[in-house]
């Protein structure tokens, strides 16, 4: 489902992706933003140079969204016609939120990260009944009232993996729907793209391209529910046709929904999230997941509810925390946490690295 299939390219493993980059510290944040790859970064000042030289060709930075979307179906095994862009996770979860009746009735986790929350808990003031429960009983909380169940694929604060074919299974039963907010995951864990209604990911954190790029994929069916609220003249049939007056003309697929692109952070985008189809999500979630079991190893975490992720999250005196600082290792300090994420700009030094000013006397 997520393996490559451009032929152009050539066969590159996850470790590789590791010359990619020039970090100057030893980066365990990804969870936080990701680092920038070589080609990224390049194609970034190129634009800003041409923007600054008044010669950008509005061609090439259509032609910057059209690879991301191209990308992101490749990576993640959905169709291109059923991907949406925007610039915000949260917009585009408000498109959802803003689709429901006013007697709706949609299941969070409690805690979840809040661009997923708020768009539901601020549709509760129109009538949505909105419930919070713990994550790991979201598949018993759906019953025959409920509409739609809204969860981080990965939570935020700690990495935790949501019960995700529990859940498909679930909300499949009862007639409900199904969104996931894959920010976290993307990019390295493999999803079951046929069994989810709707997926909202950021591509700022492991999709590893700057701040103002966003994704909405799913099923045409819940997508043709989605009432485009941001209608603009990019979602338009043809783009540049629709730039004055009527009629209403929008694209017959998801791009009914896109927004205007932030045309610097898709250039950006593009080469970063080519990089990762290239190699694909299997592969890449084998080696995040790698990277993470040696550090969970070294620091005697035995929690299996968490083995698989990419992202460890523990209890860590302060002073513990702040030798990784002072040794040039980033990491995030989330809900009380210390938490590490680790991706393709790592490797085992890295890992090493920051286990040895952890546990080091």
């Amino acid at each position: 489902m997520n393996t490559p299939t451009s032929s152009s390219r050539p066969e590159t493993s996850a470790a590789s992706l590791r010359e990619q980059f020039d970090t100057e510290v030893t980066y365990l944040n990804t969870a936080t933003y990701g680092v920038a790859p070589r080609p990224a970064s390049a194609a970034v000042h190129e634009h800003e140079r041409r923007r600054a030289a008044g010669r950008l060709e509005l061609a090439a930075l259509d032609e910057a969204v059209d690879r991301s979307r191209t990308a992101f179906s490749r990576l993640t095994g959905i169709p291109s016609h059923r991907v949406a862009v925007g610039s915000q996770a949260s917009q585009l979860v408000g498109l959802v939120a803003g689709g429901l009746p006013a007697d709706a009735q949609v299941v969070l986790a409690e805690g979840d990260f809040t661009s997923l929350m708020f768009p539901f808990l601020a549709a509760a003031e129109r009538g949505v009944r909105v419930r919070s429960v713990p994550l790991e009983a979201l598949p018993e909380a759906v019953t025959d009232e409920t509409d739609l169940v809204a969860v981080s694929a990965v939570q935020s604060s700690d990495g935790r993996v949501a019960p995700i074919e529990e859940l498909c299974t679930a909300t499949r039963e009862h007639g409900a729907r199904l969104l996931l907010d894959t920010t976290q995951s993307t990019g390295w864990l493999p999803l079951p793209v046929d069994r989810i209604d709707l997926l909202v990911c950021a591509g700022y954190k492991w999709l590893l391209g700057p701040r103002g790029v966003a994704f909405l994929a799913g099923t045409e069916e819940a997508l043709a529910g989605l009432p485009p609220l941001g209608a603009n003249w990019y979602a338009g049939a043809s783009i540049w046709d629709s730039l004055y007056g009527e009629p209403l003309r929008l694209a017959d697929d998801a791009r009914r929904l896109d927004l205007s692109p932030v045309w610097a952070s898709w250039v950006g985008q593009a080469p970063a999230l080519e990089m990762l189809a290239d190699v694909g999500e299997t592969a890449i979630g084998e080696h995040n997941r790698a990277l993470a079991r040696r550090f969970r190893a070294g620091m005697g975490l035995t929690d299996t509810q968490r083995a698989e992720s990419a992202i460890v999250s523990l209890d860590v005196d302060p002073q513990r925390a702040a030798r990784l600082t002072e040794g040039g290792v980033v990491a995030a300090m989330r809900d009380g946490r210390l938490r590490l994420s680790f991706h393709v700009c790592n490797d085992e030094a890295d890992v090493d690295r920051a286990l040895n000013l952890l546990c080091g006397a």
